[in-house]
């Protein structure tokens, strides 16, 4: 077993913060990587992320789509769509958060890392900034978010996948004493 140095840690308020505010399970996404390293063995850890980021574009789109549903019933819908943009985009943060943490786990990262942090702090922005994107087209069409909030959400797991492949594939694995090996 690694022994971990407690100085590369996230800090206790990160770890806390993204538990319990966005559900972060981390247990779930090593089971999700152990299952996929069972069930593909073979595969290189670009082929196994690549089937994990064709797994989460269908989910991202019909987060994105559900996200601005509330628009359709007759109700005052501000309200609902309030609760449903917030709802829609949390929910679309914690599957993206999961998404870059499994491809990070595939490469051989440790996910406790406080070096996670700054690119969970990545996804969450480039996701409020998807799912706000849809929400632009609501001045010119009341219903036109709705299709628009699942393509913007399935293109931002698609950038988002691709870039944390590129980005954990590119680095080099650290040894458990620090050292970086190629």
């Amino acid at each position: 077993m690694q022994i971990k140095d407690p100085v590369s840690q996230q800090s206790i308020l990160a770890d806390q913060f993204f538990y319990f505010f966005l559900r972060l399970r981390k247990q779930r996404i090593r089971k999700v990587v152990d299952a996929l390293n069972a069930r593909y063995p073979e595969d290189t850890p670009e082929q196994k992320a690549r089937r994990l980021i064709e797994a989460q574009i269908p989910l991202s789109f019909l987060g994105g789509t559900l996200m601005h549903l509330p628009r359709v019933f007759p109700v005052p819908h501000l309200t609902f769509e309030f609760l449903g943009f917030v709802g829609g985009t949390s929910a679309l943060t914690r599957m993206h958060l999961y998404l870059i943490l499994e491809i990070a786990l595939l490469y051989g990262k440790d996910i406790d890392d406080e070096a996670r942090v700054p690119e969970m702090v990545s996804v969450v922005a480039a996701t409020g900034l998807a799912a706000g994107a849809s929400l632009l087209a609501g001045a010119a069409n009341v219903l036109m978010p709705i299709p628009l909030g699942g393509i913007t959400a399935s293109i931002a797991a698609r950038m988002i996948g691709d870039e944390a492949v590129r980005y954990y594939s590119s680095r080099q694995v650290e040894s458990p004493k620090g050292e970086t090996a190629a």
